[in-house]
This record gives C-alpha cells, structure tokens and sequence, in this order.
C-alpha cells in the first residue's frame, strides 16, 4: 500500500513521516508525538507549469471593481456631508490630484523655491500650432514628456492637453536655461523623473547663444581663440566662421552651434586667465556648460559624419586635457579618430571633388589628431592609433584662410608666411617619432639579433640626422633666433636672480590685464616654442633607443658618451628656452610643459644614476630643474 503524504512538520524538516496506523489520517506522526507539537496536514502541492496569468487578471479587476465602489460610497456620503460654507470651495486641480509621490514631494512649499513650479494664467499652446526650429531638421521625433528648465532655473512638469498624453513643451534650450553671466546664484539643473527621460533627438535643434552666455561675451572669447589658439590648432576656416556667426547660422543649424560651443570651451582653458574678464570659477563653469551645450548635440548627430563632428571631438578633447579628465580625453580623442577614419580623411582620394574650405579644413584637422596621437603614444605609453604608412594624405597648403575660397586657391602673397606652416613642419616632426615608435614596439615584442639588430641601428641612425635637420629650412618667421648650442651655459642663464625675474614676468602676464601681450600675440613665437621643443623630445626619444640598439649588439656602452650627449639636449633644451619669450612659452600652455617635463625627469634620473657628471651638466640639470618649476607655474594658471 502506498504511503500517504508527510505531515508539514516532516515535510520541513525533510524526514520519513512513520505513523502506526497508515489508514488513520487522523493519527500523529512518532515524530510528532515525539516533539510535543500538533500533526497536521495543511500542506498542498503547487501546481506545475506557468501561472494562469488570465485568471489572475480578472480576480485583481475584480478586486479593483471593488475597492473604486467602496471609494465612490465614501466620496457620496462626504459630498452630502458638506456644510454650505465648504461646499463654495474649489476642488483641487486634477492634476496636482493625479501626481505621483515624486512629483508631490518637488512640489512642496516647504522646498527652496527654485525648485517650485510656476503657475501661468496662460492656456497651454498645443505643439502643433507652433512647431519648434527642430522640425525642420528631424520632423520624424514626436515630443516626448520631460521637464524642462524655465529662463529662471524653475522646473516645469509636462502638461497634459488631451487623453493621448501628449504634452506641450515651453520653447527655451531643455537642457541649457538663460545664462546668468555673474553666476551669482549658481542655478541647479532640475532632476529628471525616470519615466520622462527625453530622447537624444530632443536636444538636437537650433539654438541662440544667448541661451548660453552673452553674445558679445561669446564674441569675446572667439576673439581670443584666433589670437591665441588658432595659430597652434587652425581647424577652423575663420571667414567663413565669422560670417556664419554674424548670420546666426547657430539659429538654423545644430552642429554649427556645436561647433561654437566646443571652440568656446576649449579656448576658455587654453587662454591665460587674465584674457578673461571673469572670476577663475565662472570660467571653469562657463567652459562646462559650452562643453554640455556641444555634447548635447553631437551625442545624437553621428550620422551622417562631417568634418565638423571630428572638429568638434578634437575640441572636446583639447578640454578634458586641460581640465585633466583623462578618461573623457581619450574617449573624445577616440571618437574624432574613428570618424575621421570614417571619412577617409588619412586618405588623398577622397579629397577628390572638395571645395577647397573643406578640403584645408579635413587636411588640417587630421593633421592636428596625427600630431596629436604620436604626442600620447610617447608621453602617456599608449599604442598608435593613426600609423604613418595608412596614410596617404598631403600636407595642407601654405595659405592664409583669406585665401582660400569655395571656388578656387589664391595665390599666397610673396613673402608672407601662412600660419599653418607650423603645423606642417611639427607634423613633419611627429611622423618621424612615428617612425621610431613602430620600430621600438615591433623590437620589443620580437627583438632583432645579429645582422638585423645592426640594420636596425642604421635605420635609428638615419631617423635621427633626418629630425637634427628637420627644420633647417623653416620659414624667417620660424626660425630660431639663437641656434648655437653651448659647450658651457652662462652664469647668468641659472640662479636665484634670473629665477625672480622669470618668475615675475611669468606672474605679470597671467595676473595683470594691461601687462604688455606683443610676444604672446605673435603667432610664429609661439609656433616656434612648440616646434623646437617637439624637435628636443622626438631627438632624446631616438638618441634613447640608439644607445638601448648599442647596448644589445656590444654587452655594454660608452657611459662618459651617452653623459655627454644628454648634456647636449639638455643645453640645446635650455638655449631654445631662453630663446623664446617666456610669454610666447606660457601661450603653449599644459602640452609643452608635458613635453619639457618628460626630457627633464629623464635627464635628471640620469644623473642621479651616475657617479660622476661633468660641471656644465651638473648646471644645466640644475637650471633645467629650476626651470620646470617655473614651467608648473604656468601650467598651474591654466587649470
């Protein structure tokens, strides 16, 4: 006879359930009896397979069927209950009776009042009939529901105009209110609820910059930008820019006012503080806010791609350098890569049937992430994204921006340099560090022995003669004043007193407003910081990986020659640093004190590791060394 089931004490505790007689059910287990506790038998068995979510539906409407008429009794008996004064009373409105939790607790008296929403005797506007600037650009995207900041910070619900839930929306920038240039009262971005999250085709419409900032404000800051960033990252067309922004093409264009917004912030970090008539934190949070406005946009406007999206990527990235967000950097620099590759912008061939804007637009702009790619490949030990023999892309031509139309190429007046020459020769410069850092990568995975190691080290020898002489043949404003190098460095190049002044005038340029700005105005100054400097970094680079080729092929090497020769960069180093004015240094900003810092660091380990160091080198680490301190006082002024 089959065992009938166990009783639920048994059944929890997992144990054979063994009564004396099995057919009386009304008998206790021994268990049971043995522990004292009633035996009993409520357990039953689930049944197998899915729930029968049909059923179940109709109980809870049932139950809800319920619960609204016990509710309607209630509401009946308290209406016949009103005493004639309440009962004149207005009802509240449905909405505010219809929030969640959530939305009641935003709307609390007892909050700040920017947070509270503002109540308008207006009638809500359908969207239809005034259809926003976005339509013409994606009119596939309905409105989605969100809340929106007010032009005074205050944060708006959606209100409902019909039983579709549609909603109508205030036509200001969702994500960017009224810009308050004092930032006197910083105002929060409001929270969005979770269920009302807008789409990225929301943000992606024309906006005004009065949105963010004042438009002479913004101008300003344009200014600076073509006096002393673009002549170190000229990815900009200036005329044609100037006259888009005079037409207000940000008002009929999105990615334009991307693009006004990405340029605005990076120069807001590169320039000197004291260029800015704005406290240091209001430049910081204006520098966001333009950064966020560009961002806004460009996250829902990858396709089709454009010269202007790798613009505006190398932009963001020049910002998060600056700012040292390295993550977001890489990310950013990242992207403008990518789809600069995209486009086939490292490639000759797709520059065919270009107007010729676009063309120095897309060759320049590749150029600065060529430059830009080799710079943290040998500063930050990342690998190379953009190889040299990928690509097959010209120089840009030497021409001022006035000279270059949609129609056609004019001819470059005799005599006056173009701006963008600096560019092309410190691009000539990193390819030949891109060469280098190929061989080091493939030596290191797979090191050459024998025959091919000494093949190796002509090659080494010969990319080294190539950057000694790569600007031989610069242009007269580009050449260095002094090129001699020292065998001993003047007394009067160290101490204490060339130390103050340095400093002072360093103090001077970016805290006085009306200090004179002749040398940090002129462009090919600047230029000719950043060239020499890059030239010093790519030869130790080279000289570095020469003497590790020595090294491997003879078991050991000259320790008095590779003194002497870090000697030599140290003193080539110093003499292009006195060449320069220190305010055409300062304009360089964080990446040359990067590039200096790294030669330094090196040099100075150096001689730490050897026993003995001749006098002039012992000085001129020693003046290297003071000089970076003046060099982080720069970079400090720019973070």
């Amino acid at each position: 006879m089959r065992q009938s089931q166990s009783c639920d004490a048994c059944r929890a505790r997992k144990v054979r359930c063994v009564r004396e007689n099995l057919e009386d059910p009304k008998q206790s287990c021994k268990h049971c009896i043995a522990l004292g506790i009633p035996c009993t038998y409520d357990y039953r068995p689930k049944k197998r397979g899915p729930p029968n979510l049909y059923l179940r539906r109709l109980q809870e409407a049932a139950a809800a069927a319920v619960v609204a008429q016990s509710e309607q009794n209630n509401q009946t008996n308290d209406v016949a209950s009103i005493s004639p004064v309440s009962a004149h009373k207005p009802l509240a409105s449905p909405v505010h009776s219809s929030l969640s939790p959530l939305q009641q607790h935003v709307q609390s008296p007892s909050l700040e009042p920017i947070m509270a929403p503002i109540q308008t005797s207006a009638p809500i506007i359908p969207p239809s009939r005034y259809p926003i600037a976005a339509d013409s650009y994606h009119n596939q995207y309905s409105p989605v529901n969100t809340i929106l900041p007010t032009s005074t910070g205050t944060a708006l619900l959606p209100q409902k105009t019909d039983d579709n839930q549609s909603y109508s929306f205030p036509e200001s920038y969702g994500g960017f209110p009224a810009y308050n240039w004092s930032y006197k009262h910083h105002q929060p971005l409001p929270v969005l609820l979770p269920s009302v999250i807008p789409p990225l085709s929301y943000y992606y419409r024309p906006h005004r910059l009065e949105d963010i900032a004042p438009r002479d404000s913004i101008s300003l800051i344009i200014a600076l930008f073509f006096d002393f960033v673009y002549p170190l990252t000229p990815c900009i067309h200036k005329p044609s820019f100037m006259a888009d922004l005079h037409t207000k093409r940000e008002e009929r264009d999105p990615l334009f006012f991307a693009l006004v917004m990405s340029t605005v912030a990076s120069t807001l970090v590169q320039v000197p503080r004291s260029y800015v008539p704005m406290e240091r934190s209001v430049v910081r949070k204006l520098a966001q806010r333009c950064y966020e406005a560009s961002r806004h946009i460009t996250t829902a406007a990858y396709d089709p791609p454009m010269s202007t999206h790798v613009v505006i990527r190398y932009f963001d990235c020049v910002y998060h350098f600056c700012e040292g967000n390295d993550a977001a950097q890489h990310a950013a620099f990242g992207e403008a890569a990518h789809i600069a590759v995209t486009l086939r912008m490292h490639e000759e061939s797709s520059y065919e049937g270009l107007d010729p804007i676009e063309c120095e637009v897309r060759r320049r702009t590749f150029w600065l992430l060529f430059d830009a790619d080799k710079s943290m490949s040998i500063l930050l030990g990342r690998p190379i994204c953009l190889r040299d023999e990928d690509c097959t892309v010209h120089f840009p031509k030497e021409l001022d921006d006035e000279y270059i139309i949609r129609s056609a190429y004019l001819p470059q007046p005799r005599g006056k340099t173009a701006l963008v020459s600096g560019l092309n020769y410190i691009s000539r410069i990193f390819a030949l560090l891109g060469e280098i850092l190929v061989r080091i990568r493939v030596d290191k995975r797979s090191p050459p022995q024998g025959q091919f190691a000494t093949a190796r080290l002509e090659e080494v020898q010969s990319l080294h003669s190539r950057i000694m002489g790569a600007l031989m043949h610069t242009p007269e404003p580009l050449r260095l004043k002094q090129t001699r190098r020292h065998s001993r460095l003047p007394a009067e190049c160290g101490g204490a007193g060339f130390r103050q002044a340095t400093f002072a005038e360093v103090k001077d340029f970016f805290e006085n407003p009306k200090a004179s700005r002749a040398n940090a105005l002129n462009p090919f100054l600047v230029m000719q910081a950043n060239l020499y400097v890059t030239q010093q970094l790519v030869r130790f680079v080279v000289e570095q990986y020469r003497d590790e080729l020595v090294t491997a092929l003879q078991g050991s090497i000259d320790e008095h020659q590779v003194a002497e020769d870090r000697e030599a960069v140290a003193s080539d180093l110093l003499n292009i640093l006195h060449s320069i004015p220190i305010q055409s240094i300062a304009t360089n900003g964080p990446s040359l004190v990067h590039k200096v810092r790294f030669v330094a660091s090196t040099l100075l380990d150096a001689v730490r590791k050897a026993e003995t160091a001749p006098a002039s080198a012992a000085r001129a680490h020693a003046f290297l060394w003071d000089f970076l301190s003046i060099l982080s006082e720069i970079e400090r002024n720019y973070l």
